[in-house]
């Protein structure tokens, strides 16, 4: 059967040095296993009309639709501070789908096979993984959060070896695009450089068209691009979400989370938690998520320096002056989004120790981060708890008369900033665990259906709001490679 979507293929418009035409490997027996309708609706994508077998055929890669154009990116990056080359070793780009609403985004197969960037590995994932990119996503999306979306996940009827033989898997991943602040950095430090300007050009064109009559477009660029990564990294931090692998091939030129190899979210609140196993100096922690962002905006800066100015040292110090407005700007706007969480609509600089000795008590008592903001959104606390003693009603007196006039605003604010729901550790490890080794994708889809509405504190679901007391004692998470 002959599919057609509605893809287009403006980033084959680059140099071709940026990308490799190429085709999935087929798999065996393709079954698809997860398949997300809300999802292609909004794509515009009608998927109705076809049987399993296509749909398995079609979300592994095994058949590509009549308008799609496979390739595979270039980038590098700086993977925990080292400059590599990299590029989608297991990834393969169908196109970009126009929506009915006119938006852009691309569609990606991820485990579609080796590709001339694969570096030895073998171009596949497993279920498992898949999963949980699957999972986490579109709990994220849910939670208010920019971030790459999953369409579907296919069983490969194959097997691939990790630590231990794993089913195979494919995820159909959808994003505003796959540029990084790496695929800069390639086009940078490749080909001599001259493949620099049409990348820029091309994603001023792409996500910030309104730049394309700034005074200078790459250093608009790179404040715009600053300005997205702060934003997402405040989001990030509201819901205790570690992305564990922050490296600057991970960071999304569109603002958008992407990669969820070894993310998690934080229970008891500890700015040096960390999940990732590979992550063992913890430079990826939950606290230093902030300060790695900067980081890797550096990197962007120095791979534009050439499109900022002709003169180097001019170059330099635009870059620098932009950069250097990050921290300051972190700053005042985290403690507006704790502000929000707390509902104080309007901070002042004084609200910062209300904060932070709040955040210093919920260190001390290993506090958990979600739930302690979710019973300050209720008013009400639990019994023979922690919330009872008197340290914490002290700090609980100031905060009530802190919002006691406007009691109705920061009311909704609360509502509004603080999840009654997240992706709890132990409950997506048993979820994927069910699905994985028992084939039972009952717990996977009670969870998914509990994140698809994470504000809503409704009864009956206090299961999924409870923290286990051993839950975080040596768990990790892996990168799914």
């Amino acid at each position: 059967m002959e599919i057609t979507w509605n893809l287009e293929h403006t980033y084959q418009q680059l140099p071709e040095a940026l990308f490799s035409p190429i085709h999935p490997i087929p798999v065996k027996a393709p079954q698809l296993v997860l398949l997300n309708h809300s999802l292609a609706e909004e794509l515009g994508i009608a998927l109705e009309k076809y049987d399993a077998e296509t749909l398995g055929a079609l979300f592994s890669g095994n058949q590509i639709p009549n308008d799609g154009q496979p390739l595979a990116q270039a980038y590098a990056g700086h993977q925990f501070g080292q400059f590599t080359m990299l590029g989608d070793g297991r990834a393969i780009l169908l196109g970009e789908q126009i929506t009915p609403k006119g938006e852009r985004y691309d569609i990606q197969l991820k485990g579609s096979g080796r590709t001339p960037y694969s570096r030895g590995g073998d171009g596949r994932a497993h279920f498992s993984a898949m999963l949980r990119e699957y999972l986490i996503s579109e709990a994220m999306h849910f939670l208010g959060i920019p971030t790459s979306r999953s369409l579907a996940v296919v069983i490969t009827g194959e097997p691939v070896y990790r630590e231990k033989v794993r089913h195979g898997a494919i995820l159909t991943r959808v994003a505003s695009s796959h540029i990084r602040v790496g695929t800069f950095e390639y086009a940078r430090n490749f080909h001599e450089g001259k493949y620099l300007k049409d990348l820029l050009q091309y994603s001023i064109a792409r996500h910030y068209p309104e730049l394309d009559e700034a005074e200078n477009p790459a250093l608009a660029f790179f404040e715009a691009v600053m300005d997205k990564q702060l934003q997402l990294i405040l989001q990030w931090m509201r819901v205790g979400f570690i992305h564990g692998v922050m490296n600057t091939d991970n960071m999304s030129i569109p603002g958008e989370t992407i990669d969820y190899g070894p993310c998690a979210f934080m229970n008891a609140y500890d700015p040096m938690t960390v999940f990732s196993s590979i992550d063992t100096q913890g430079r990826y922690a939950y606290g230093n998520q902030p300060f790695i962002a900067h980081w890797n905006l550096g990197c962007l800066g120095s791979a534009l320096l050439p499109e900022i100015a002709s003169n180097t040292e001019e170059a330099v110090k635009l870059a620098k002056a932009s950069i250097n407005e990050f921290p300051k700007a972190h700053e005042n706007q985290w403690l507006e989004m704790m502000g929000k969480k707390l509902g104080i609509a309007e901070v002042k600089a004084s609200d910062k120790a209300l904060v932070d000795d709040l955040l210093h008590w919920m260190k001390n008592n290993k506090a958990d981060f979600t739930n302690t903001f979710l019973y300050l959104r209720r008013n009400a606390f639990p019994q023979d708890s922690i919330y009872q003693e008197t340290d914490f009603k002290a700090w609980l007196q100031l905060w009530q008369e802190r919002i006691s006039g406007t009691r109705s605003k920061a009311q909704e604010l609360m509502d509004q900033n603080n999840p009654a729901f997240i992706p709890r550790n132990h409950l997506v490890e048993e979820a994927l665990e069910a699905a994985s080794n028992e084939g039972n994708m009952q717990p996977f889809q009670e969870l998914l259906a509990v994140l698809q509405d994470p504000y809503s504190d409704k009864p009956g679901f206090e299961k999924f709001q409870e923290v286990p007391v051993e839950v975080d004692k040596g768990y990790q998470t892996f990168c799914g490679t």
